[in-house]
């Protein structure tokens, strides 16, 4: 049997999702408080629940707070976010807390995500994960354009593999001359005056992958 705690000051939407997990007896025994603070008094005298279904507007200390405080007194919390609200800033402040999921309680199935983050899944309603994919989308640095050319490129990714311009020269069935050609614009063109250095700043830039 799985241990749920319910954080949420809503009275009826409280007595509703408690309602709902006791119909599933043999799978959750189901405690409800208030206030993140009354939780945490409960963790503090021992008590650990398997999952925290947490909302995020809360009187006193707000959920996002609360996921924080939780992981203090048991960094193993799994927090589960079930809130209406749905803007980018609350999303990515409670994901960086520490949130195992987010959910809207809107959302039809809540005992099928409870379910998957038991088991090691990151339930989040499909708008929730489409603005996290957009929003960590932004966060990723920007790949920088030296204006190699698709050749030049070719070129440099085969050099990575360390292979001499002759296997260069066979692979892309050009001439000695016109991978020499190549290497010297690669070499201009990135501001260096090495094939060792011209890997490392590919690889450092995201021209290339990197090598395993």
């Amino acid at each position: 049997m799985h241990h749920i705690w319910l954080i949420e000051d809503n009275q009826a939407f409280r007595e509703g999702t408690e309602q709902l997990l006791n119909s599933e007896p043999e799978q959750f025994s189901t405690r409800s408080f208030e206030s993140c603070e009354a939780g945490l008094e409960a963790m503090k005298i021992g008590d650990k629940p398997d999952v925290i279904l947490l909302d995020v507007g809360l009187p006193g200390m707000d959920g996002i707070e609360g996921i924080q405080e939780f992981k203090k007194l048991d960094p193993d919390a799994t927090v589960l976010i079930l809130t209406v609200f749905e803007n980018d800033e609350k999303i990515f402040r409670a994901i960086c807390a520490g949130a195992s999921g987010y959910l809207l309680k809107s959302d039809p199935d809540v005992i099928a995500s409870i379910n998957e983050v038991i088991a090691g899944g990151a339930p989040m309603n499909r708008r929730i994960a489409k603005k996290v994919l957009t929003m960590f989308s932004k966060m990723a640095p920007a790949k920088k354009d030296y204006g190699l050319s698709a050749q030049q490129q070719a070129v440099l990714e085969l050099m990575a593999q360390g292979l001499p311009k002759k296997q260069i020269a066979d692979q892309l069935e050009l001439s000695r001359f016109t991978v020499d050609h190549y290497v010297r614009f690669i070499y201009r063109k990135l501001h260096v005056n090495c094939q060792t250095a011209a890997v490392s700043l590919a690889m450092r830039d995201g021209l290339i992958p990197p090598r395993s």
